[in-house]
């Protein structure tokens, strides 16, 4: 169906009763007087208005009409194209489109206008949030998405009226990233056809010429190729006794393009740029004819997918097979109904009820769009909506089954973290593992065709932020972001909340929650829990926090801070010495070296010649040899308020990446740690493992710094050791 529009020297009252016709040949119910009011309303508010070719603006929404009205679509959609610039552009507002067409015309209207708001933001934020802003708008009527479509084919069929050249090539690069696989996820392929090889110019003019002279070269040097292969294909169905009509064309620049990218090779190499349909009556017929076009002509290898058994997501079904066919030449054959050729071109308005204006199988067959919204709540801003969206997009797909049968359909490349997260978000969340096939395999392997995979879950499994390094849908990446996100918050605002605490303590005054909730504003936060986790990170001091909840406290500050500066100087006259209950005084003191305890850890103490008492942690291996000597053993414990700070041995490994040691570092230094020794124990071309002594005043200190390190985003897994 060849998408037209309105010429620049017809008449628009003209081409309103060429729209006219075009709706009443489908739609003999159309509501005259409605649509000539719209039609009436959108005129004027236009009126004085010209677009950038010179022609008066109420062409394009004129135009877009048209489209929609070839693809057979109800008269609200028709109405909703003429008004859908009228309340950005215009005098119009949405209560005047309510008064006269009624909320539900004025809902989509405000779908639309929405979208073109923002159109004055940075090119990139202004694509991340159109992106966005659109989702949820078509989530609410798919016909705002199917407007918004013919707005784009319109405005890029004219878009050489547009001078400056960086202008075109922002549009064209949205479109072509965007508009274009949306109008594939929707089936329309004769909106998509259009979007990408008017982009596909504009982008890769050089390109695209090269390759239009390439196809016009083929053509004259093997002229009437393409009908002698009709006629022949015609021929060996008819034979058989099917019903059948045979069409062939070439494919279009940008796809033969495509392929070249996708396969790696130069287009003397791509063979199979002839396509030839075959449309049957049945879907039985589709497979009697596979196999006579299989059984007259070699298959090529690799080259045959069954999309009427396994449909894709927009709903489209056929039979796609590659053959060396008539004349020897290699091509490309499609086999489908008559109908699944109606979808395959007009997509979701093939099952459009003109009476209802809804589609017949919509709910059925757009479940993706819920799952792009579903994205919104797990991502933390538009940028990354639309970078995790894009993914799914634009991916080629595989189907795995559940091991109930259950077809999941992934994009390739697709791991099982990608299928477990597909399943349910919680199997993604606490898978552990995998079968393949009933093989064990890796969490990052990739999936093929057919796969069976059963994913192995544990309650305490959680998503590991290596994981977003080879998952390959958006959905997944968007859950381990998000969890990520959220342990760091979890973790760092315990700690941000204790350091507060602290320093409330130091004063003598108690942190009110409510004064805590009514500053939040002045931070630049939301949460209480995001307050604390600036503090923890050292983004803001705890003398700033409290200097706002509580100014009288800061003249103060001065005499505290000296307050501190005599206590650390008496802590560092004692640093040699430390106390321990259950000993005698004056006995020298040590502690070991095998397990380096801390205050808060479980201990006893070893009479050893010459050294004096030597502390261990209970769990030492090192105890094991001074089992038949128990006289030598000594029941001791810490003494409280000690401020003597000991050396407890963590094991850090790191990706080897620049920043990553000095990221350790700066957090165990921002937890009050001080590292006393550092060794690298291990090395590989990924990743480095360190022995760290980190000198802490206890047990709870040493904890908090593991936790807070595990946390970031260059660490690999950290944990004590304690032999």
């Amino acid at each position: 169906m060849a998408v037209s529009a309105v010429a620049a020297n017809e008449p628009l009252d003209d081409a309103f009763s060429d729209l006219l016709n075009r709706i009443r040949s489908y739609n003999p119910f159309v509501d005259l007087d409605r649509l000539k009011s719209a039609y009436e309303l959108g005129k004027k508010a236009h009126s004085g208005q010209f677009r950038a070719s010179g022609e008066p603006y109420f062409s394009h929404p004129i135009a877009v009409g048209h489209l929609l009205a070839d693809m057979h679509l109800d008269t609200d959609t028709i109405i909703t194209a003429l008004l859908h610039d009228t309340v950005e552009d215009c005098d119009v507002t949405l209560q005047d489109i309510s008064a006269q067409f009624g909320d539900e015309l004025s809902s989509l209207v405000d779908g639309v206008t929405k979208l073109s708001r923002i159109e004055n933001q940075s090119p990139d934020t202004r694509q991340a949030e159109n992106f966005r802003k659109l989702m949820v708008a078509l989530s609410q009527d798919i016909r705002v998405l199917l407007v918004k479509l013919a707005d784009r084919t319109h405005n890029m069929q004219t878009i050489n009226s547009i001078g400056r050249l960086e202008k075109k090539e922002r549009i064209a690069r949205e479109t072509i990233e965007i508009f274009a696989p949306l109008a594939e996820r929707l089936g329309i392929t004769q909106f998509q056809t259009e979007l990408e090889d008017t982009s596909f110019n504009i982008l890769y003019p050089e390109m695209r010429e090269s390759i239009q002279n390439r196809l016009e070269f083929l053509a004259a040097e093997s002229e009437n190729i393409i009908p002698r292969i009709c006629q022949e294909l015609q021929s060996l169905i008819s034979d058989a006794g099917i019903e059948c009509q045979v069409s062939g064309r070439r494919k279009s620049a940008y796809s033969i393009w495509r392929k070249m990218q996708h396969r790696q090779m130069s287009m003397d190499q791509l063979a199979d740029i002839m396509a030839f349909r075959i449309i049957v009556p049945t879907i039985s017929h589709c497979y009697s004819a596979l196999g006579m076009v299989h059984t007259h002509y070699p298959m090529v290898m690799g080259r045959m997918k069954d999309y009427i058994s396994t449909p894709k997501r927009n709903g489209y079904r056929s039979i796609h097979t590659g053959v060396i066919g008539p004349l020897n030449r290699r091509i490309e054959i499609q086999i489908r109904t008559a109908e699944m050729h109606d979808l395959a071109e007009r997509g979701i308005a093939a099952h459009w009820d003109y009476k209802t204006g809804r589609s017949e199988k919509s709910e059925g067959s757009f479940g993706w769009v819920q799952e792009l919204i579903s994205l919104i709540d797990m991502n933390s801003g538009a940028d990354e909506f639309l970078e995790n969206t894009k993914m799914d997009m634009y991916a080629d797909q595989v189907f795995c089954f559940t091991p109930r049968g259950d077809l999941i359909g992934l994009p390739a490349g697709a791991t099982a973290v990608d299928f477990a997260f597909a399943v349910h978000s919680k199997v993604g969340r606490h898978c552990c593992g995998v079968e393949i096939n009933g093989k064990i395999r890796q969490l990052a392997s990739e999936l093929n065709n057919g796969d069976q995979v059963l994913i192995k879950t544990d309650p305490d499994a959680k998503p590991k932020a290596e994981w977003e390094e080879f998952v390959a849908t958006g959905r997944a990446r968007s859950a381990i972001r998000r969890f990520v996100r959220e342990e760091h918050l979890a973790e760092f605002s315990r700690v941000g909340r204790a350091l507060l605490e602290k320093e409330y303590r130091f004063h003598q005054a108690a942190l009110k929650e409510t004064a805590l909730n009514a500053s939040l504003s002045s931070f630049k936060v939301s949460r209480t829990e995001e307050l604390f986790a600036l503090i923890a990170e050292g983004k803001i001091s705890v003398s700033e926090v409290m200097n706002r909840l509580n100014p009288e406290l800061e003249k103060t500050q001065k005499s505290g801070q000296n307050r501190r500066k005599e206590i650390k100087s008496k802590n560092k006259e004692g640093s040699d010495t430390f106390n321990i209950t259950g000993m005698n005084p004056g006995m020298a003191l040590h502690v070991a070296n095998c397990c380096h305890p801390v205050p808060g850890d479980k201990i006893i103490g070893i009479l050893t010649t010459g050294k004096g008492l030597t502390i261990h942690f209970r769990e030492c291996m090192t105890l094991n040899k001074y089992t038949d000597v128990p006289e030598l053993w000594v029941k001791v414990d810490w003494k409280r308020n000690d401020k003597k700070r000991f050396a407890g041995r963590i094991q850090v490994t790191l990706l080897n990446e620049a920043g990553a040691l000095a990221a350790l570092t700066t957090i165990i230094a921002q937890q009050a740690g001080n590292i006393s020794y550092m060794q690298i124990s291990k090395r590989t071309s990924d990743f480095f493992t360190l022995l760290l002594d980190v000198d802490v005043a206890n047990l709870s200190q040493l904890k908090s710094i593991i936790a807070v390190v595990r946390t970031n985003q260059y660490v690999e897994s950290v944990e004590r050791v304690m032999i």
